[in-house]
């Protein structure tokens, strides 16, 4: 196992702005022509603060913050800005002639501060950019300007999973899918706290190198950093009868939760109502927060924790089940996403998992199109059991559908034993026929896949066999006639007669049962069949949202098609990226210094749903040749 080695350079960087293009142009129009402004909420960490510097950025701004230290002294935010003495209606006057006022910590102001903000708001000459967090006191003032219906609100979201693992990957390498999946869950899109935890686990050697990747992987300890103890500080006084043996035997019980009748109800009831404790509707209790059993546990003492702690052989059934429910969901082509706990605790606690778990996992994901988060499912799988076909199939198969050739698995040959060497695990989506019904459709699948990542897609189509809608999705509808059924024979059929708007339908119903992928490959599609210009372009803004969410898939289907949504001189340097030309050849080629072509490159890198250049040949159509 190779320790990966903290880089202090690269983590006292600011982490890139990421994730946020369509927030970004929305407050940047805030502050444009005769506008007034915005307020942007939401909880602490979700990079508020962020989001509207670099919406200004560039732009003349005078800035303000409220500060805990200063809440009550008047005007004490604006001392800056204002003479030492001057009463409120002066202070409008002076800061009138202000364009843009950026407001930060808008919630930490002192009562005359906050007065002076909202009159600016109504005066409406200066435009106003104001930040507040959510969950803390808010003077009133403040509220009003978007109770009131001065400004704007915009309730920033958590950052999405899929744009988390792109800033995760900043710098030299990042983290493999399920470190991405388990770092996401813990923070809850505090990126602030993302941050800590990040440097954390590598200040402390936690993470290995994966083999043959730049990416690293976290298994083990979640480190109990200063920030997390004192955010859980309220958790470990709760000094109420019953309430802290409550939370302990939930914390050393996960994964799997209590039953809400063998604990103490009372001190249940409390805690449920103070929001440290979810019931759900089964009477199944968990505690409210992933990061809060960590805490837990690391404050308990030793016999304590030897009395209380949950081994992986009592998780033995839980897993059972699970592997149960992913394999029935398969079946009913129904993927949308299944809660899964026991499997993600075994690897996180670096316990194992068995091959036929993992190949299910692994399968499971790439039908969602989760196509990195399969080949990490199936190589937990081959840890195990470092010959198993299922985990090696999947492997292979989320590979070629990343447009990975080097990875992907190329048509085994006959076992010598005369059964197939590769059997899948669990039933294909091509209406309800499994693929264990058929030894040799692994087989096949495999080389269809292997073959079109390979660009060769007659020789892909000439290996379809008994995964019929895998022609569907290589354009071959025709080789699927008859032999699918439900939604996937619905597409087949709009495929076959280019049927624009029932390709369209199609791919909604996809994307509502969870095959991500596949819902995009419908919408791509539908951008040839359509004969409207303007339902194409639906259809295309569609299949690349989707596209983005899909873990780098780079199928036949996808090819090209997002350059639609670059601008006229990102598709120039992209298609000269992907040729393969270095950013100084393409500066020079078109009279550019090499920032502004980094720049251009970075920004369609966000749009395109690719983390660096390697992304990029798969992903635009290129010509016959391009000179360097």
């Amino acid at each position: 196992m190779t320790i990966f080695e903290r880089d202090a350079k690269t983590l006292e960087l600011p982490w890139p702005f990421t994730g946020r293009e369509d927030e970004l142009e929305l407050v940047r129009r805030s502050v444009a022509g005769g506008r007034q402004g915005m307020v942007v909420t939401g909880p602490a960490g979700r990079g508020k603060t962020r989001l509207v510097t670099e919406a200004v950025r560039g732009t003349e701004c005078a800035r303000i913050t409220g500060t805990p230290e200063t809440h009550g002294l008047p005007f004490a935010a604006f001392a800056h800005l204002l003479p030492e003495t001057v009463s409120l209606h002066r202070a409008v006057q002076l800061l009138s002639s202000v364009r843009l006022l950026l407001v930060d910590d808008a919630h930490l102001l002192d009562d005359v501060s906050a007065a002076l903000v909202h009159q600016l708001a109504v005066h409406g000459r200066t435009r106003l950019l104001v930040v507040a967090t959510d969950g803390a006191r808010v003077p009133g003032a403040i509220s009003r300007l978007w109770t009131g219906e001065l400004l704007p609100r915009l309730a920033l979201e958590p950052l999405p999973r899929e744009e988390t693992a792109r800033l995760l990957a900043a710098g030299a390498g990042g983290p493999e899918a399920l470190t991405v999946n388990r770092l996401y869950r813990l923070c809850r899109g505090d990126l602030r706290l993302l941050r800590e935890l990040v440097d954390a686990v590598r200040e402390r050697g936690l993470p290995h190198r994966v083999p043959d990747s730049a990416e690293w992987a976290w298994r083990g300890p979640v480190p109990i950093t200063t920030t997390v103890r004192e955010d859980a500080a309220h958790l470990l006084d709760r000094a109420g009868p019953g309430e802290r043996e409550t939370l302990d035997r939930l914390a050393f019980g996960e994964p799997l939760p209590m039953d809400a009748d063998t604990l103490d109800l009372d001190a249940l009831e409390a805690l449920e109502t103070d929001g440290l404790v979810h019931v759900d509707e089964q009477g199944a209790a968990r505690l409210a927060h992933p990061l809060h059993g960590p805490v837990l546990r690391a404050a308990a003492g030793r016999l304590r924790a030897r009395r209380l702690a949950r081994t992986p052989d009592s998780c033995a059934a839980a897993l059972e089940t699970e592997t149960a429910t992913l394999t029935r969901a398969i079946a009913e082509t129904d993927v949308r996403a299944v809660p899964a706990p026991v499997g993600e605790w075994l690897v996180d606690e670096c316990s194992g998992i068995p091959a036929r778990h993992a190949a299910v996992r692994a399968r499971f994901a790439r039908l969602r199109g989760a196509l990195r988060e399969a080949a990490a499912w199936a190589a937990e799988g081959l840890r195990t059991t470092p010959d198993d076909p299922a985990c090696h199939l999947e492997l292979g198969l989320a590979a070629a559908q990343s447009g990975a050739t080097e990875h992907a698995v190329s048509p085994p040959g006959p076992a010598t034993d005369g059964s197939a060497q590769l059997p899948a695990p669990g039933p294909a989506p091509s209406g309800g026929r499994s693929t264990t019904d058929s030894p040799h459709v692994a087989e096949g699948s495999a080389a269809t896949w292997w073959a079109a990542a390979r660009g060769d897609l007659d020789s892909a189509l000439g290996t379809v066999g008994e995964e019929p809608y895998d022609a569907v999705r290589l354009g071959a509808p025709d080789r699927a006639a008859g032999r699918l059924t439900g939604v996937f024979a619905a597409h087949a059929e709009a495929l076959a007669h280019g049927d624009g708007p029932a390709l369209d339908r199609a791919a909604q119903t996809l994307e509502e049962r969870g095959f991500l992928l596949f819902a995009a490959e419908a919408y791509a599609q539908a951008v040839g069949a359509h004969r409207d210009p303007s339902a194409a372009r639906t259809s295309r803004t569609r299949a690349v949202a989707l596209a983005r969410r899909c873990q780098g898939a780079r199928t036949p289907a996808l090819s090209g098609l997002v350059l639609g949504e670059l601008t006229a001189r990102q598709r120039q340097i992209v298609t000269l990226a992907a040729a393969g030309l270095s950013n100084r050849q393409i500066a020079e080629k078109l009279t550019l210094s090499v920032r502004t072509v980094g720049n251009h490159l970075y920004s369609a890198y966000a749009r395109l749903g690719a983390s660096d250049r390697d992304a990029l040949p798969c992903l635009v159509e290129l010509p016959e040749a391009q000179p360097a």
